[in-house]
């Protein structure tokens, strides 16, 4: 029976079979039990790869952090979180770079972990639980932002909206280019992206981008 330990790009923690290609976590949130009974704990929260130096980990092990599963890097950054400096140092580094490339004004040298998590907490939660989206104009966006679409998250990549599922990118349309949207991705890492950092993809997101319009798509 799958664990509810996958994450959406809305932050949500679901239980399907499909784990996705990244891991990561938010602190301890599951019980004795293995039940999920609180939504996060601290402010990192953090994106790994899936293998890392031949380690291996009990899942939901008492007293350890709840490893947590993404469809990919874009949704962990959706959901909040950014790249673990410890097993994707490289990523973590362009991260901070194009942080700084983003929001220069705020600190004038390259963020701490403390400093881009401190932000990401006043980004991502209005309060417990409660995702803050806001509204901008989607030819500001840049690839791999999250918008919500009809009560969905679609990712932008390429000229193409792509709907998420949790095994994979299901659905396709064009990109439209300007009104206002809701967007799902923090505004920090927003700006981070549009300053350069690419996240990683499903492969269904590339393939699907790449495919020729269907008739009538809008």
């Amino acid at each position: 029976m799958p664990k509810q330990n996958r994450v959406t790009p809305f932050g949500d923690l679901i239980a399907v079979p499909e784990r996705g290609e990244m891991f990561g976590n938010r602190g301890i949130l599951h019980d004795s039990g293995q039940r999920i009974v609180r939504y996060s704990q601290g402010r990192r929260w953090l994106v790994c790869r899936l293998e890392f130096h031949n380690r291996h980990r009990m899942i939901m092990r008492p007293g350890s952090y709840t490893e947590l599963f993404f469809l990919d890097e874009a949704t962990a950054l959706a959901a909040g979180h950014r790249p673990c400096a410890e097993c994707r140092r490289q990523e973590y580094n362009e991260f901070r770079r194009c942080w700084l490339a983003a929001h220069g004004e705020l600190t004038g040298h390259p963020p701490s972990a403390d400093w881009m998590d401190a932000e990401l907490h006043r980004d991502r939660l209005l309060r417990p639980r409660v995702r803050n989206t806001y509204q901008d104009d989607i030819g500001a966006l840049a690839d791999g932002v999250f918008i919500v679409y009809g009560n969905e998250a679609w990712l932008l990549w390429r000229s193409a909206l792509l709907r998420w599922t949790p095994g994979g990118y299901a659905e396709r349309r064009l990109r439209p280019t300007r009104g206002s949207v809701m967007i799902l991705t923090p505004r920090a890492t927003a700006r981070t992206v549009a300053a350069g950092y690419t996240p990683l993809v499903h492969p269904s997101a590339e393939s699907l981008a790449a495919s020729k319009p269907s008739i009538g798509e809008r």
